[in-house]
């Protein structure tokens, strides 16, 4: 792990991480894990300084168990809750692993594809 691992990181950063689309105004909706911080008890972030949020990299993890279970799994809120108060995050682990290797496979299969028909143009 290295030492930006172990730092903290502000609301906006955890956006990025999460991978938050933004809105028309080019800003990152911040709002949706504030609100997910009042869902769900298991997100704790630090509130120093002016009241600024920030997160370690065990809360990070939490928040990307419940975007992926919310986005990509389509659970309810009352299910991720359900989901996250029991004691077996294992399998989610494995079903998130795998749910992003499977994105980065379509990711490279479809620059071989774009490469491929770029290349048939050539001839």
């Amino acid at each position: 792990m290295n030492k930006s691992d172990k730092s903290y990181k502000t609301i906006g950063e955890v956006a990025k991480i999460l991978n938050l689309s933004k809105n028309k105004d080019g800003l990152l909706p911040t709002h949706i894990i504030r609100f997910w911080e009042k869902q769900f008890k298991q997100i704790r972030p630090q509130i120093l300084n002016a009241n600024r949020r920030y997160y370690n990299q065990e809360t990070i993890d939490i928040l990307k168990k419940v975007k992926f279970l919310l986005k990509d799994q389509g659970m309810t809120i009352k299910g991720v809750k359900k989901f996250l108060d029991k004691k077996n995050p294992l399998v989610l682990d494995v079903l998130a692993n795998n749910s992003i290797k499977i994105d980065n496979l379509k990711n490279k299969v479809s620059k071989i594809s774009n490469l491929v028909k770029t290349l048939k143009n050539f001839k």
